[in-house]
């Protein structure tokens, strides 16, 4: 195929206007964290969470899991963010309960919780923003909650952030945080950065995943949900750990606008910050794949030549989800036909006398099948990072989509997760 074709794989980007640095959740200006231990896990370590919007409520954007069982704090926040008009002071979460499928009691706790935050902080409790996340059908032991939450001491100081990134675990093997700074067209810099928690129960229109991400941007309130939908679906919405979405999943943009000087409303430097924002969003949606339960391998699928856009996350997101291709990963096995077979099914338009598949660098089918070196195939998905690529030959589409390895000790975990 063409040099063309392998440039729009390669994905020749424009030089960011953004650098990525070690931070989490309080590196952007104006954010504090806190955690603390409400005995919500079955192993003795801090199991809630709170971020605090340090001069005042923030402004907000959210996207909540498309599942019609949807957890209470889910309904809650969804509820407060509509009463509030987009504006958060405080995020409050818990690990090692669910909340879920516990009707209008479990609401009720959630409302509990949420007013025990309001108090502690000082602002209404339509400025709170509840998340939950662990076994489902399970109550919120709200006494002890409340308790847990008066104890709470924010600090803007790194050390919280990545503990608060650490309290939101359930069975993740480690925290996944994320940050980096924007330059803005007048010389400033802006901080965005997040802290995620997902292993399992994740497939697109959000998972078993949880994700807080802060900003110190002077971002007009309209913007923020411009930017953060688009972004979703190029990022959390093309991760897949196993097919099941779950009830308590959200995406939460907060930005405290503490950094001096006039609001962004557009141009090259709202441009730029959707850049940030993505690349944030990118790095935990990678972490959540790579951190599936069980999981070796993440599996990163990059698709090129697609009719339109939608049609290549189609592709790239049935590639990565399909259990084939994720037990030929975890075997090192270069079976190219898998990997073909998902694409054809996804339902997106495909020419097989056109589409070029690449496992690592190794080309194995161009059209027809390409004579290949199997060991050379097989190194390419032993490592920590099994690089598949398609190109479809039809436009100008791209996206990419992240999964992991299937193995046994999925199985496993899963087997046994409510005992």
């Amino acid at each position: 195929m063409t040099t063309g074709r392998q440039q729009r794989i390669g994905e020749a980007a424009r030089q960011p206007r953004w650098q990525a640095f070690r931070g989490g959740v309080t590196s952007p200006r104006g954010f504090l964290a806190a955690t603390a231990m409400a005995g919500l896990r079955t192993n003795p370590a801090p199991d809630l969470a709170l971020l605090v919007v340090a001069g005042g409520p923030g402004s907000a954007a959210a996207v909540f899991t498309t599942n019609r069982f949807k957890a209470a704090p889910v309904i809650v926040a969804q509820r407060n963010l509509a009463t509030s008009g987009g504006r958060v002071r405080a995020v409050v979460v818990n690990a090692g309960c669910a909340n879920a499928g516990t009707g209008a009691a479990g609401i009720e706790d959630a409302v509990r919780v949420v007013e025990e935050v309001a108090s502690a902080i000082g602002c209404p409790p339509e400025q709170v923003f509840p998340a939950s996340t662990g076994l489902i059908g399970s109550r919120l032991p709200v006494p002890v909650m409340q308790r847990a939450v008066r104890r709470l001491r924010p600090s803007g100081s790194r050390a919280a952030g990545r503990r608060a990134a650490r309290a939101i675990m359930t069975t993740d093997t480690r925290p996944k945080e994320a940050a980096v700074r924007v330059h803005l067209g007048d010389g400033r810099a802006v901080t965005v950065a997040g802290m995620a928690k997902g292993a399992g129960m994740i497939h697109p229109q959000l998972a078993t995943m949880l994700a807080f991400v802060t900003t110190d941007a002077p971002v007009a309130d309209e913007l923020l949900q411009r930017l953060l939908g688009p972004v979703v679906d190029d990022t959390f919405n093309q991760v897949t750990v196993d097919g099941d979405a779950s009830t308590n999943d959200c995406v939460l943009l907060v930005s405290s606008g503490a950094l001096p000087g006039p609001p962004i409303g557009g141009g090259d430097d709202a441009t730029a910050l959707s850049d940030g924002l993505r690349a944030v969003c990118r790095s935990l949606a990678r972490q959540i794949a790579a951190d599936g339960e069980g999981a070796r391998t993440l599996i990163q699928v990059v698709v090129a030549g697609a009719r339109d856009t939608r049609d290549a996350r189609t592709v790239a997101r049935t590639v990565a989800g399909s259990n084939l291709v994720k037990a030929a990963v975890h075997g090192a096995d270069p079976n190219w036909g898998r990997i073909a077979a998902a694409a054809g099914r996804s339902g997106a338009e495909l020419d097989p006398d056109r589409l070029r598949v690449q496992v690592g660098p190794v080309v194995v089918y161009d059209g027809a099948p390409r004579p290949f070196d199997p060991e050379r195939a097989s190194a390419a998905l032993s490592g920590r990072v099994a690089a598949i690529r398609l190109d479809l030959g039809l436009g100008d589409g791209s996206a990419e989509a992240w999964g992991c390895d299937l193995s046994a000790e999925y199985v496993a975990i899963n087997s046994e997760y409510s005992t």
